[in-house]
């Protein structure tokens, strides 16, 4: 009667145990009340403002990006560089209508952010000089249920007024 007693006693334990460690692991792993992803636009010297107002037909601009993931898992990131007018910008429902000219990609663990410096060409035609772009940086996930890229709704962009590259 006393080994049952003891093997009971044993089974109790291992219970109150495991159990334990489920309820601190509950207490300690921090909630994602609300996720969020996030890019940020900054200067050449990866700073906010002072960003360049004018540019060169065919010149490559030279921008910092910020990524950051606080969505509680990693998520891949994809910005899609396009250029685009007032007309042509993305809202939060939709992307721009406008071509990718550049794709960067990165893997962000959750609550990671990374600052990448980018070079960015003015690809424009003549047509454009004297008149204001908009450089557009949108933020597209990567949604492994879907098996395919997902707008996120969240974009920044850039205003410059094209200038004609000077003749030396």
């Amino acid at each position: 009667m006393n080994i049952l007693n003891d093997e009971v006693f044993a089974v109790i334990l291992a219970i109150m145990v495991i159990g334990s460690i489920f309820s601190v692991a509950e207490v300690l792993q921090p909630r994602i009340v609300e996720p969020f992803i996030s890019i940020g636009l900054l200067n050449e010297e990866c700073k906010i403002g002072d960003y360049p107002g004018e540019v060169f037909i065919g010149e490559n601009l030279t921008l910092c990006l910020l990524l950051y993931n606080y969505m509680g898992y990693p998520v891949l990131v994809q910005v899609k560089y396009k250029i685009g007018t007032n007309e042509t910008l993305p809202t939060n429902t939709t992307p721009s209508p406008r071509p990718a000219i550049m794709i960067f990609e990165k893997l962000l663990d959750h609550n990671e952010n990374i600052t990448l410096l980018i070079q960015v060409p003015i690809a424009v035609n003549k047509s454009y000089v004297g008149k204001e772009i908009a450089l557009i940086f949108e933020l597209w996930i990567y949604d492994v249920n879907q098996d395919n890229w997902v707008y996120s709704g969240i974009w920044n962009q850039l205003y410059v007024k094209v200038l004609e590259v000077p003749i030396p």
